[in-house]
């Protein structure tokens, strides 16, 4: 029996879309290992959203080539969709699949695996299957890498997941409920590679979510590109809040948790949603980008740095205990001085519980792809370290905040020989004692 393996890189909705791959590949027969070294074939689901991420898939090619020269390679993805031939020239690479035609690919390789058997029965070589014998265009030729990929703005649906995703990916599942971005920020490359938003549709999400809980998931995190912007492209129009209420109102599901939001749909009817129900996680992740109004304006956000302060504020006010985190970029082109320090000034004085901070990357294709005014490379590190120290610091705050409560909490795959890692509700990753299964409830004391 075949094997294969996946390797994936990025956000949530690149884990929730190797979910997919992973049983895709499971309906049709393949054995799933967690060795590269061994598997037949390799899928690299991968994220472009900076220039380190294309950098570490193409290492891993690298790698996984090395240790298993006979194993066939396939690349799919944000990158795949954004740069195909670099990737197809890469050695080791036999195929190179495209966001708009991912969902073809464990057809095309368990029809692959059958012609090279038939092959091999009658002695002929199995290194190249010709294409029209695949059907559209499908072929895992050795080399060169074949691509794969169509317009991603022709893209009007999210295909569901196989039924068997359901069964086995129990511990904190990603259902993914919007895909693409209408927004046009001038850094991002995302929306070129993922394409317009689209939802699934409201019976679709509910269904897919009582599943999940028959199956015995505990904890479903909803995600998306752009996940505020869920509902709005369907008919009737519907929204993110809406759907929350028919998930809890029609799924036995014990908690909900969100991926990022953008701070424009942190509305007071939303976060009193959350703040009314102890089966949603009070966690948001809202990003922010900058403290500064002028470099907002260069970036094409949709939101001055007090808009987004309202916001925040709104969360604490009525989600006191609520986990808040924040994308920041530092080193956008023209940020000066007394941009930087606004937005560290900025960060300072809100009531953030943990940051993620990036270094401005140029993106092809993107308004800023050939932007001059760079800032210097000495300076952006500078710069980024300054604001993971003051993201530390509140992460350290905001757990002290939290020491001596009893939280409820649900356990993690992580074990030591006398613990297992959990996570509550307010996003702390704490310690039960003890060596426990994964997707198990814990009343777990905070300390520090």
């Amino acid at each position: 029996m075949a094997t294969f393996s996946i390797e994936n890189f990025g956000c949530r909705a690149t884990k929730a879309d190797a979910a997919s791959l992973r049983h895709g590949l499971l309906a049709v027969g393949l054995t799933p290992t967690a060795d590269h070294a061994s598997a037949d074939v390799v899928v690299l689901n991968t994220c472009t959203v900076t220039a380190a991420a294309d950098s570490q898939a193409r290492d891993m090619v690298r790698k996984i080539h090395r240790a298993n020269p006979a194993a066939r390679i396939v690349v799919t993805g944000c990158y795949a969709q954004r740069a195909p031939e670099e990737l197809a020239a890469l050695e080791g690479v036999t195929w190179v699949v495209g966001n708009s035609h991912q969902a073809k690919i464990p057809r095309a390789i368990r029809e692959f695996l059958s012609l090279s058997t038939a092959l091999l029965r009658v002695g002929a070589a199995a290194d190249f299957v010709p294409l029209e014998q695949l059907g559209d265009g499908l072929s895992l030729a050795r080399s060169p890498a074949n691509i794969l990929t169509g317009d991603i703005f022709a893209e009007t649906a999210i295909p569901l997941a196989p039924a068997a995703f359901l069964r086995d990916d129990r511990t904190r599942p990603i259902l993914k409920i919007q895909d693409g971005c209408n927004n046009r920020c001038s850094y991002c490359v995302i929306p070129f590679v993922r394409g317009r938003s689209r939802s699934l549709p409201p019976d679709a999400v509910v269904e897919q979510a009582r599943k999940l809980a028959e199956a015995g998931a505990q904890e479903i995190v909803l995600s998306g590109i752009n996940l505020g912007s869920y509902g709005r492209d369907l008919t009737p129009r519907t929204e993110l809040a809406g759907i929350v209420r028919r998930i809890l109102a029609e799924a036995d599901i014990a908690r909900l948790r969100f991926s990022s939001i953008e701070p424009q749909d942190i509305t007071e009817d939303f976060v009193s949603l959350v703040a009314g129900s102890e089966r949603v996680a009070r966690h948001y992740h809202v990003p922010l980008q900058s403290g500064s109004d002028r470099i907002l304006r260069r970036m094409r956000r949709w939101y001055r740095a007090e808009h987004y302060a309202e916001r925040i504020t709104l969360i604490r006010r009525l989600l006191p205990d609520a986990a808040i985190g924040a994308d920041v970029i530092v080193g956008f082109p023209g940020e000066l001085d007394e941009d930087f320090e606004a937005t560290a000034a900025f960060i300072e004085r809100l009531p953030f519980t943990y940051l993620h901070v990036f270094p401005f990357s140029p993106r092809p294709g993107t308004e800023l792809a050939a932007s001059g005014n760079l800032v210097p490379s000495d300076v952006v590190r500078e710069r980024a370290r300054a604001l993971r120290s003051l993201g530390a610091d509140k992460a350290t705050a905001f757990r002290i905040s939290q020491a001596g409560r009893t939280l409820r909490a649900l356990t993690l795959r992580r074990q030591g020989d006398v613990w297992t890692e959990a996570i509550t509700g307010n996003y702390l990753k704490l310690c039960v004692p003890g060596r426990h299964p994964a997707n198990e409830w814990h009343d777990v004391c905070v300390t520090t």
